[in-house]
């Protein structure tokens, strides 16, 4: 799977605004333990912290629940901190080599903000990719962000629990190699694109698919990078904050609840 660049980014990131209220939001990422038979002489390498062997997919989806990039084959084991930093899609993220766009103001606003990626609380808080604020006791504007960020994240969720309704391997443990199971995992993927691509159907209520975590073979990961942000990313995503609390940028939900 190629990486997009230049217009293609412009119109997923205009599918994000328009499907999920999120602007200059270019993908969704999560990722997934695909479980597999205990390969011979393997030690440790594939054994996961939930106790089985697995090996990790990690994927980017756009707001249409297609595939634009994954990243198969890594050790079970490596989840913790490795999976990300060491995928080719980060490689490309440090080096700026994703093509994205140059930085764009929010609709209403005169302020360039750079495209970013949405993710949950495993992975890092970055410039260009944005997780939500920890904890509990939030201030409401963290509260209405952290919605917004969870409406674009969860095109990833859904595109895995769609993944693993349409294939029945991951069902159960892959009985293959490791090698075997990358095979299959990205020929799914790519079937998947497939068929999303010949489908008119973009509701995911009116889609038939499970929870990807009530598929025994698919699994949440653990932690998948540092919790360190620099000041930039905690400024950008501040930034994302005002503006969905903004009379600009706030949803129509949000009105009724504050007329409520």
């Amino acid at each position: 799977m190629p990486f997009s660049k230049g217009e293609k980014w412009r119109a997923i990131a205009e599918d994000f605004a328009m499907i999920c209220g999120f602007p200059n939001c270019v993908g969704a990422i999560d990722g997934k333990h695909i479980v597999i038979q205990a390969p011979a002489n393997s030690g440790s390498m594939y054994y996961n912290f939930k106790g089985s062997y697995s090996i990790v997919l990690l994927a980017m989806v756009d707001a249409r629940y297609r595939f634009l990039m994954v990243d198969v084959g890594a050790y079970g084991k490596s989840s913790d901190g490795g999976t990300l930093s060491l995928s080719a899609f980060s490689r490309a993220l440090r080096n700026n080599t994703l093509g994205l766009p140059s930085d764009k103001p929010l609709p209403g606003t005169d302020r360039a903000m750079p495209y970013v990626f949405v993710v949950d609380e495993a992975f890092p808080l970055r410039a260009n990719m944005m997780r939500p604020y920890p904890g509990l006791n939030l201030a409401s504007e963290q509260r209405v962000f952290n919605y917004h960020l969870s409406t674009a994240w969860r095109m990833v969720e859904c595109a895995f629990g769609i993944l693993a309704s349409q294939w029945r391997v991951y069902r159960k443990s892959l009985g293959v190699s490791p090698e075997t199971a990358e095979k299959v995992v990205k020929a799914t993927c790519i079937l998947h694109n497939y068929i999303r691509g010949h489908s008119e159907e973009e509701d995911p209520s009116t889609l038939s698919f499970m929870p990807p975590e009530s598929s025994p073979g698919m699994q949440c990961v653990g932690q998948v990078g540092s919790n360190r942000a620099s000041q930039e990313a905690l400024a950008v995503r501040d930034r994302f904050t005002s503006y969905f609390s903004s009379p600009i940028g706030r949803a129509s939900w949000q009105n009724v609840q504050n007329e409520s």
